[in-house]
C-alpha cells in the first residue's frame, strides 16, 4: 500500500471540506423579472398637445414605489417590415415579480393616471412577460 503524506493528505481533506457543503445546498433560484410593456395608440394622434399631456401623465405614474426601472419611448426611425410604428407612446417598466405589477396595478398613483389621461387615446396594447433576470 502507498503511503500518503501529511501533506497531500491536508490538501485533499480540505478540498473534500469546501466542496462538502456545496453538496447538499439547493441551486441558486435565479431572480424573476416582470415586464410590463405598454403601447399608446393615440386619440389625435398628429396633437402634440396630447402627446405632451400623455408624457406629463406617464412621470407621474413612473414615481410607483414598486417600479425597478421605467423608460418612456417613441417609435424609433428604424424601417424594416416587422416594426409596428402605429403607436404614439410606449411605456416600459420593470417589476421584481407579479406580486408587485399587481401592486403597481392597484396603486393610487395608477389608478389617477388611468382617470386623468384615458380620454387620450384610443387603443392600449399591453405585452407582459416574466423571465429570468440576466
Amino acid at each position: 500500500m502507498k503511503k500518503a503524506s501529511r501533506r497531500s493528505f491536508l490538501q485533499k481533506a480540505g478540498l473534500a471540506a469546501a466542496a462538502g457543503p456545496s453538496l447538499f445546498t439547493q441551486p441558486e433560484k435565479k431572480k424573476e423579472l416582470f415586464v410590463h410593456h405598454v403601447f399608446f395608440y393615440l386619440k389625435n394622434p398628429d396633437s402634440a398637445q396630447d402627446e405632451a399631456k400623455l408624457l406629463e401623465g406617464l412621470e407621474k405614474l413612473s414615481k410607483v414605489s414598486t417600479i425597478q426601472m421605467v423608460h418612456i419611448g417613441r417609435p424609433a426611425s428604424t424601417n424594416r417590415s416587422v416594426i409596428e410604428k402605429g403607436y404614439a407612446v410606449s411605456w416600459l417598466c420593470f417589476f421584481k415579480n407579479l406580486i408587485e405589477e399587481e401592486m403597481y396595478q392597484t396603486d393610487p398613483i395608477h389608478l389617477k393616471f388611468v382617470e386623468d389621461y384615458a380620454h387620450l387615446w384610443e387603443k392600449v396594447v399591453v405585452y407582459d412577460s416574466v423571465g429570468n433576470k440576466r
